[in-house]
C-alpha cells in the first residue's frame, strides 16, 4: 500500500481515528446552529495554531462532502511573528495543503505598548483587519477557531472577572462590516481532542508568540498574568470531582431561566424583573417554587 503523505494522512485521520472526536462535532456545529449556507464564501481565518489549522482541514472536507455548494479562502495575518513563527506558518501550510494567502500588520508592536487587556485590544485589533482583507476578497463570512473550551473559559471568565453572565455566541452579524458573519464552525470540539489529533500526526503549530504569552510561559506557576489560563487550571482540577463540569456549563448558557434573574441586558438595553413583576405573572425562584 502506498505510504501516505503528512497532508493525506492528516485527512484520513480526521475522518477516520478522530470521527467521534472532530468530525461528528464538527459537523453537530455547523447543523445546530446553521453556520454555512449555499453560496456562502467564507475566509477561514488561520493564525498557524493547532485550532485555526484544524479548522481550515475541518473546512476543506466539508466543502469536498457538501451538496451545498459553497467557497473557502484561507486568510492569515502576520501581525509581527519573528522571522522562524512566520516561517513556520507558511510550512505548516504548505504541508498540510492549505492555500493560504498571507498579510502583514504591526498589531503585535502597537499592543505590547499597552499594560491593560493587551489581549482583549489585540483581539478586536486582529479581528477587524481580518474582517476588512476578507470583504476585500469577496467572502460573507469569516470563520474563527474558537472552540468548545473556549466558551466555557469564557463564560467563566465574564462572571469571576467581568461580573457578568455572558457566553460567546456560535455566529456574530459584525457591526462594522455590514453584510459579514462571524462563524464558529468549532463550537463543540474539544480542546483536549484537537491536541490529541495534532500529537498523533506528530505537528508543531505556533502559540500566541506575543510579549504577553512570552511572560506567562516563562512564570514559574505556568499561568502569569493570564486569567485564561488561570481558569483552564482551575476546570482542570474540577474535573477531577465533577468529569462532566464543562459539559454543564455549555449546556447551562443553552437554557438561561430569565425568569429567575433580577436583571439582564438585550441589544445593549438593560431590564429588571421590576419591568413585569406587577404584571400579575406568578413568579417562579430557583428552585421552581412560586
Amino acid at each position: 500500500m502506498r505510504e501516505l503523505s503528512p497532508c493525506e494522512a492528516a485527512e484520513r485521520s480526521l475522518i477516520k481515528t478522530y470521527r467521534k472526536r472532530l468530525w461528528n462535532p464538527f459537523i453537530a456545529a455547523v447543523k445546530r446552529y446553521e453556520l454555512v449556507s449555499p453560496g456562502d464564501h467564507i475566509a477561514v481565518c488561520v493564525s498557524g495554531g493547532k485550532d485555526s489549522m484544524v479548522l481550515a482541514k475541518l473546512m476543506q472536507e466539508l466543502l469536498r462532502h457538501s451538496d451545498r455548494p459553497f467557497r473557502l479562502s484561507f486568510l492569515a495575518m502576520d501581525p509581527g511573528y519573528n522571522p522562524e513563527n512566520r516561517r513556520r506558518l507558511e510550512e505548516n501550510a504548505a504541508l498540510l495543503g492549505v492555500p493560504l494567502t498571507i498579510f502583514s500588520s504591526g498589531i503585535f508592536d502597537v499592543t505590547a505598548q499597552v499594560e491593560k487587556n493587551p489581549c482583549y485590544l489585540c483581539a478586536r485589533m486582529r479581528r477587524g483587519a481580518l474582517y476588512a482583507q476578507a470583504q476585500a476578497l469577496g467572502c460573507n463570512k469569516i470563520a474563527l477557531g474558537h472552540h468548545f473550551s473556549d466558551v466555557v473559559e469564557t463564560t467563566l471568565l465574564g462572571l469571576f472577572y467581568g461580573a457578568q453572565l455572558q457566553a460567546m455566541m456560535p455566529k456574530l452579524h459584525s457591526k462594522n462590516f455590514p453584510g459579514m458573519e462571524l462563524i464558529r464552525p468549532l463550537y463543540c470540539v474539544h480542546e483536549e481532542d484537537i491536541t490529541a489529533w495534532k500529537n498523533y500526526n506528530h505537528l508543531r503549530f505556533l502559540q500566541c508568540a506575543c510579549r504577553f504569552t512570552e511572560n506567562r510561559d516563562s512564570s514559574g506557576d505556568g499561568v502569569g498574568d493570564s486569567k485564561r489560563q488561570e481558569i483552564k487550571l482551575l476546570l482542570r482540577e474540577l474535573r477531577r470531582g465533577n468529569p462532566n463540569i464543562e459539559k454543564s456549563i455549555f449546556q447551562a448558557i443553552h437554557g438561561v431561566q430569565l425568569d429567575t434573574f433580577p436583571g439582564f441586558k438585550h441589544g445593549g438595553r438593560a431590564y429588571s424583573f421590576l419591568d413585569h413583576y406587577d404584571s400579575g405573572a406568578p413568579s417562579v425562584d430557583n428552585a421552581g417554587q412560586e
